[in-house]
């Protein structure tokens, strides 16, 4: 378990290095082939998670997509266990058989995450449902990208959260293209909140890559969500400095992201925040170098502990795969 500081400002920097440490180590590990599982990485839109999980509650019931490993630790997930499910390992989260994108974390919040496009928006709004049904401070929360946008069910979500009045808050981080396509290649605005002026959800759009900003922002509208019972729609803007899938930096067929990634890197949210830090000058320069090198010291001794944990049981393989009845 990974010791945080006891400053505030602190151990969030050390959060968004754990996760920014942990995907760049998955990158290269992928590059070398020293696991099959396909991983989608969320490198450079880590300051969401991060925010808005300061503002959450381990009652909440929160839901990632195929991009989920922030949204898992910055809940609390197990790095260990996120390493042992990506290599396949019985110690994974999911026991080894979901891979990168079916990972889980219940006992922090996280319920799960799948690899289908908004597949995890109606399983949230259940969720929503359950805490209205339950009457108690819970909320769900979906995390969901601005592709999900062009699913239907994203839009059945949204007018039955509304009507219904259910204490559900939606995520979206626009990072700007889904797969390959860039945002203006699909829809006519870049600005998915427009769908959440039309079903008069209460919205908020903020920059996703200043954690401060996405921390206070995102407090005031889960407490709303918590008091009233309704619907609350988030828009965080970002950029994945990786590709769509795997560990290049520029696979995007048909599409020179050289530019943008020059400046997308600018407000890369880890550096920015680091930048904060040492601005703030109780942070000097030498103290985040040793916040860096205890991050990667930790985050390479869990993938070394992940390594050496054993694979499934070959009597485990039809386990936990059909409904198992008891009678």
């Amino acid at each position: 378990m990974f010791n945080f500081s006891s400053d505030q400002n602190i151990k969030d920097f050390e959060m968004l290095l754990i996760i920014r440490k942990a995907e760049l180590l998955l990158a290269d590990k992928a590059s070398k082939k020293q696991f099959n599982t396909p991983i989608h990485l969320g490198i450079g839109q880590e300051a969401i998670a991060v925010g808005i999980s300061k503002n959450l509650q381990k009652s909440d019931f929160i839901f990632g997509n195929h991009r989920s490993h922030a949204h898992y630790l910055a809940l609390g997930g197990s790095l260990f266990k996120l390493f042992a499910e990506i290599l396949g390992k019985s110690d994974g989260c999911s026991g080894g058989k979901g891979g990168s994108m079916h990972i889980t974390s219940p006992e922090n919040g996280f319920i799960g995450s799948m690899p289908i496009v908004a597949g995890t928006i109606p399983i949230a709004l259940g969720g929503a449902l359950t805490c209205k049904i339950s009457n108690n401070s819970s909320i769900s929360v979906s995390y969901f990208g601005d592709g999900a946008a062009e699913e239907g069910v994203f839009h059945e979500a949204l007018n039955l959260a509304a009507i219904m009045e259910l204490p559900i808050l939606f995520v979206c981080e626009n990072n700007l293209f889904s797969s390959h396509l860039h945002i203006s290649e699909r829809q006519p605005n870049h600005e998915i909140s427009r769908f959440a002026i039309a079903n008069k959800i209460r919205y908020l759009a903020m920059d996703g890559n200043n954690l401060n900003e996405v921390e206070k922002e995102s407090k005031k509208l889960i407490s709303e969500i918590r008091q009233t019972r309704k619907p609350g729609f988030i828009e965080a803007f970002t950029y994945r400095l990786f590709g769509h899938v795997g560990f290049e930096v520029d696979e995007m067929i048909g599409y020179n992201r050289k530019k943008d990634l020059e400046i997308w890197s600018e407000r890369d949210p880890v550096k920015n925040f680091s930048n904060y830090l040492v601005s703030q000058n109780d942070s000097p320069v030498e103290m985040i170098f040793e916040i860096e090198k205890k991050v990667s010291l930790y985050v390479e001794s869990e993938w070394q502990r992940a390594t050496e944990a054993d694979y499934p049981s070959v009597t485990d393989l039809d386990k936990n795969v059909y409904y198992e009845a008891k009678i």
